[in-house]
């Protein structure tokens, strides 16, 4: 079924009720801009002022942004509810700066998988979408799908391979894999740094940011790159013949977390907002639009969409969540080897 605004408004006024808020009618939140945001208008914000007359006000913020502002006004915070897609709820939960939240307060919550809502009670918010990692390929070029991390050092792809740089998230998640399936862990990434110089000195080339991906596979015949999920879309939208496969190691995986932020008034109003974000409908409806995995159980996928990102219980089963600390504290050890690495 397709989901719609008309569906979206439906549906959480069944779930929302007809409860009078005593608090101000009001909530800030940050997104992500862009097509991102336009996502996250229509598929949670809209639908949620339509059924609670409230009013939410949107900060456009990333990640590193939006957790940089909570920190400097620990004292006075201006969210309510704070996005991250970095593991940043990791750190501002132990920092105090996230509430802790009742699984009992969202009704949607019993329907998560696991790994989305295991640490709600230490201020970590749910995850309600997945940026799978995975291998976009071109449908033309590549008539039989790669299964498996180890066909990115297929001969055949040498000179039709497109790296992505660790400065980029999912660049960074695509490189820890292939390090991984070499034999490195996050204390030692020689194994990948090895296989990206075999992979350069065969033709691969590396790119910085989504665009370049997509001029690589317009105009310079790129074949395949570890990339996202919702980047096989894009491509497909702009005309390119292209699909997704999930590597039989593992599929690298960005949490896209929502978060009840500590010290402010508006706890119900805001936990009713993170329960829309994780309800099955909204969830379909972010899948529709931009790709990303749905982590409640409930939600269903038409074919085409599920095709295009980690689904369902075998789907989900293989993801893989790199430690972000440990990510962030090596970051630029990391970036710095790898640079070293490409300079050829």
């Amino acid at each position: 079924m397709k989901y719609t605004l008309g569906t979206a408004v439906l549906g959480i006024s069944a779930l929302l009720g007809s409860t009078a808020f005593a608090q101000d009618n009001t909530l800030t939140i940050n997104s992500f801009g862009g097509a991102y945001e336009t996502a996250h208008r229509a598929c949670i914000i809209t639908p949620f002022e339509a059924a609670t007359g409230a009013k939410v006000n949107v900060v456009t913020a990333y990640s590193a942004d939006a957790f940089a502002q909570l920190r400097a006004q620990k004292d006075a915070p201006q969210f309510d509810v704070i996005h991250f897609s970095g593991g940043q709820e990791i750190v501002g939960a132990a920092e105090g700066l996230l509430a802790p939240i009742d699984p009992a307060s969202l009704s949607n919550a019993a329907d998560l998988y696991d790994f989305a809502k295991a640490n709600l009670d230490k201020g970590q918010g749910p995850a309600y979408s997945i940026a799978a990692i995975g291998l976009v390929f071109n449908t033309e070029a590549v008539t039989t799908p790669p299964t498996q991390w180890t066909d990115l050092l297929n001969p055949d792809y040498s000179e039709h391979l497109v790296l992505t740089d660790i400065s980029n998230a999912y660049g960074m998640l695509g490189f820890l894999m292939l390090n991984q399936v070499q034999g490195g862990d996050l204390t030692n990434i020689q194994p990948g740094l090895d296989a990206v110089g075999k992979l350069l000195d065969a033709g691969a080339v590396v790119v910085s940011t989504s665009p370049e991906i997509q001029q690589e596979f317009a105009q310079n015949d790129a074949w395949i790159a570890p990339y996202a999920s919702d980047y096989a879309f894009t491509l497909r939208n702009a005309g390119l013949p292209s699909g997704f496969a999930q590597g039989a190691e593992g599929t690298p995986a960005s949490f896209i977390t929502t978060n009840l932020v500590a010290g402010r008034p508006n706890n119900e109003l805001a936990l009713k907002l993170i329960d829309m974000s994780i309800s099955p409908e909204a969830q379909q409806c972010f899948a529709d639009a931009l790709r990303y995995s749905p982590t409640n159980t409930k939600t269903e996928l038409s074919p085409e969409v599920a095709a295009d990102v980690a689904y369902g219980e075998a789907g989900v089963a293989g993801l893989i969540r790199f430690d972000p600390a440990a990510i962030e504290a090596n970051r630029t050890a990391w970036v710095e080897e790898w640079n070293k690495a490409i300079a050829r």
